[in-house]
C-alpha cells in the first residue's frame, strides 16, 4: 500500500504540484470518478478552482477495453485513427450514439447548472486516481487540447511505467511520483479504494475549496 486512501494520495501530488500554485489561468480537473476526490485535494493544497472533466471511451464493440477515440464536453469527439479505420461505421455509429447519451447525463449531473467547461486560454492540470492502462487519461488529454488549453498537465499519484511513458507523447508535462513495470491494478495502492457513487462526486464539486492550511 502506497496511500491510505485518495484525499492522501491527492495531498502527495500537491506538493509535486506547487509551482502551480495560485496560477492565474490554471483549474484543476478531476477525471470522473475516482480522480475527483485526488482533484479535490489538489486544489485545496494550490488554491485553483476544481472542475470535473466528463469523458467517455469509444471502445470496439467487441473488445471495450481497446478504445477507438473519446467524447468528451461540447460535442468534441476524438478517434484514434488507426483502430477506427479498421471498423464498421455503422457499429462505431452505435458506440458514439450510445456514449454521447451517457456523456450528455452525465455533464448533466455532475455539473449542476455550471457553465459548460471552457479552457481557452487556460492550463489545465487533469488528475486521477491512477494510470493502468493510460487509456482514459490520454483520450483526457485530447479532449482538453480540443477545448483549446494552452498547456496540459497530467498528474496521478500511482501508474504503471508503460502508461506514463505513452502519456508523456500527448500531455505537456506528466507528473506520477509513482510508476512501477510491474503494476497490476491502482487498487493495490491504496488501502481505501472504494468505488465512488455519482453522489459522492456531485457532493465533492459542490463543497467549497478551502485554502490550504
Amino acid at each position: 500500500m502506497a496511500f491510505r486512501n485518495r484525499p492522501e494520495a491527492g495531498a502527495a501530488l500537491a506538493s509535486l504540484l506547487a509551482t502551480w500554485t495560485d496560477h492565474a489561468d490554471a483549474v484543476v480537473l478531476g477525471l470522473v470518478r475516482g480522480g475527483v476526490p485526488v482533484a479535490f485535494e489538489v486544489a485545496s493544497r494550490l488554491r485553483l478552482p476544481l472542475d470535473v472533466l466528463v469523458i467517455r471511451k469509444l471502445g470496439v464493440p467487441w473488445a471495450p477495453e481497446v478504445a477507438f477515440g473519446a467524447v468528451g464536453p461540447g460535442g468534441v469527439q476524438v478517434l484514434n485513427r488507426e483502430i477506427a479505420m479498421r471498423l464498421d461505421e455503422d457499429e462505431m455509429a452505435e458506440v458514439i450514439q450510445y456514449e454521447s447519451a451517457e456523456l450528455r447525463r452525465r455533464e448533466l449531473l455532475f455539473r449542476q447548472g455550471r457553465p459548460p467547461l471552457d479552457l481557452t486560454g487556460r492550463t489545465a492540470l487533469l488528475i486521477d486516481d491512477g494510470l493502468a492502462t493510460g487509456a482514459t487519461a490520454g483520450a483526457a488529454v485530447a479532449v482538453a487540447r480540443k477545448l483549446s488549453a494552452t498547456h496540459v498537465v497530467l498528474a496521478a499519484p500511482v501508474g504503471a511505467t508503460a502508461a506514463v511513458t505513452r502519456l508523456q507523447r500527448r500531455a505537456d508535462q506528466v507528473v506520477c511520483p509513482l510508476a512501477e513495470t510491474d503494476f497490476g491494478a491502482v487498487s493495490r495502492f491504496y488501502e481505501d479504494f472504494h468505488q465512488l457513487t455519482d453522489t459522492d462526486v456531485t457532493d465533492l464539486l459542490a463543497r467549497p475549496v478551502p485554502p490550504a492550511t
